[in-house]
């Protein structure tokens, strides 16, 4: 039923094909992500892996495009932490330099992301927080990223899951119209924190209800259960992901099935940035590189 154009993503030099208008329609609220069937993928490289070498010093965002040229990669996920004096937002033109060293190297930016923490009682900060996600959704307007990503909260309060949930959905909904202006779409990456499960990330989803608020899958951060059965039910959620060198089981890593993963988003029809994170120790372009082709055979034949 679905089509993967296997050759477009396996090249080592691939044309972006020009993308239809899409109305607001294109998104219905609070309902999983309307596509057209099928299956159409762009592989992409979070910056987070090379997370050592980015914070001190000794490689930039522009050397992490140039890596992505040369290994035929699509897109890079600028991720915010990485730009000259975050969390502060960068100057104009170091946002539009970069933007010009992608265009340039056909690579595309395919998001941004920061970290926040709406799982604090303190309205105040949970305000600044907002604000902060704001000043981030110019920065990736700016850039050209189609999404931002972002998180629900970095803890998990005890016997108090409904009354944090509650007061994380308007603050939330408030970033998600701002994204919608600017025509960024925020997107939450669940990360094992505040929000744990496929099941909660989608209600939380449903509840903010915005066609520009939906899932970043971080196939690696679920850890109880079936971790493929948890990525399925997310898939029709999805603006991007994070496909990782492993998921959990019962709170145990395992290393990812890219068989599994292949056979969900052939099932499930997917269009859109494939990103990838290689976290090991040791040289990190080597471990790229080596995980790049083992999901390039993957999804090969």
């Amino acid at each position: 039923m679905f089509t993967l154009d296997r050759r477009r993503f396996l090249a080592s030099s691939v044309s972006l094909a020009a993308m239809a208008s899409i109305s607001e329609s294109a998104f219905a609220a609070t309902e999983t992500i309307h596509r057209e069937a099928g299956v159409k993928l762009k592989l992409g490289l979070n910056a987070y892996s090379f997370n050592k070498q980015l914070r001190e010093g000794s490689m930039s965002l522009a050397d992490a495009v140039h890596f992505c040229a040369k290994q035929g990669v699509d897109a890079l996920d600028a991720t915010g932490y990485y730009f000259a004096g975050y969390p502060n937002v960068p100057t104009d033109e170091y946002i539009y330099t970069l933007k010009r060293v992608a265009f340039v190297n056909g690579v595309a930016i395919s998001g941004t992301g920061v970290h926040n923490d709406f799982a604090v009682a303190d309205p105040a900060a949970r305000k600044k927080d907002v604000q902060f996600i704001k000043d981030w959704i110019v920065v990736a307007s700016k850039l050209g990223a189609p999404v931002i990503r972002v998180f629900s909260g970095s803890s998990r309060p005890a016997a108090e899951f409904e009354k944090t949930f509650a007061w994380m959905v308007p603050d939330l909904q408030e970033c998600a119209a701002f994204g919608k202006e600017h025509g960024v779409i925020v997107g939450l990456q669940q990360h094992n924190d505040f929000i744990k499960t496929a099941a909660e990330e989608i209600r939380l989803i449903d509840a903010v209800g915005s066609d520009y608020f939906a899932c970043i899958l971080d196939i690696g951060s679920l850890r109880s259960g079936d971790p493929y059965a948890e990525i399925e039910k997310m898939v029709p959620y999805a603006v991007s992901w994070q496909i990782k060198e492993e998921v959990g089981r019962d709170g145990k890593s395992e290393p990812t099935d890219l068989t599994k993963i292949r056979a969900i988003i052939d099932r499930s029809g997917y269009r859109g940035y494939l990103p990838f994170e290689a976290l090991d120790s040791g040289d990190p372009q080597a471990k790229i590189i080596a995980f790049l082709d083992k999901i390039r055979r993957t999804f090969a034949s």
